[in-house]
């Protein structure tokens, strides 16, 4: 009988930390939706009352000219932008699979946040943040000869304090099992929401790729149409 309540006890504690991880996972990626929500707010705003918001079509700072010509181009950039979907989704993936301390959650919710905003603006967000313009993000930040957005603050912000906290607590991580079947359903139905996605995602970047749009700054014309 008390082998019995040991065990209990165990499943009761097992299933309570499981629920807390669940807990804290659900609240990441709602601190990354909120700051891609954030952003994309600050770029719309930006491209319609800034004089300082132009749309940056090619690559960062952090990439050579030749790659930054790559995502200019509009077949080739669809490409990297299919590449970095991927590299961001894996990103996600990394965060949630483990239970993760909250200073690492929160740090990496701002940083992939960050990524995937800008991400989200050569995938079609440009549509509707600066319409009109070509595939690329919405910046309007000046510091010197660069300039950047919000989700470009908060990639900064994040990274350093996320490289430093997951090295720091890469040890201690454990992975929160599951009941098998459990885990077979949740695994069928991952892949066939990946396979929607992929599908819809092909279909977006092959629009994005044929209509490339024409305008890299924002002008009245635009401007009025958008608040119409």
């Amino acid at each position: 009988m008390d082998r019995t309540a040991a065990v209990a006890t165990v499943h009761i504690a097992r299933r309570d930390v499981a629920r807390k991880a669940d807990g804290l996972r659900a609240r990441a990626i709602g601190l990354l939706v909120a700051v891609i929500a954030v952003d994309q707010a600050v770029k719309w705003w930006a491209w319609r009352h800034t004089g300082t918001a132009r749309i940056n079509f090619g690559g960062d700072i952090f990439v050579n000219a030749t790659i930054s010509q790559w995502y200019a181009n509009p077949v080739s950039g669809a490409v990297l932008d299919l590449l970095d979907f991927g590299l961001l989704t894996a990103a996600i993936v990394f965060l949630v699979h483990r239970r993760r301390p909250v200073v690492v959650l929160v740090v990496g919710a701002f940083t992939i946040g960050g990524w995937a905003s800008n991400l989200m603006d050569r995938l079609g967000l440009h549509y509707w943040t600066a319409p009109g313009s070509v595939r690329g993000a919405v910046d309007f930040i000046p510091l010197g000869n660069i300039c950047f957005n919000v989700a470009d603050v908060f990639i900064l912000v994040g990274t350093l304090p996320l490289v430093v906290a997951v090295c720091a607590t890469s040890r201690s991580a454990t992975i929160v099992s599951a009941a098998p079947r459990v885990y077979r359903t949740r695994r069928a139905r991952g892949w066939l929401a990946g396979i929607a996605t992929a599908t819809c995602l092909v279909a977006v970047v092959t629009v994005g790729a044929t209509d490339y749009g024409g305008i890299t700054v924002p002008n009245a014309v635009t401007s009025e149409a958008a608040a119409r």
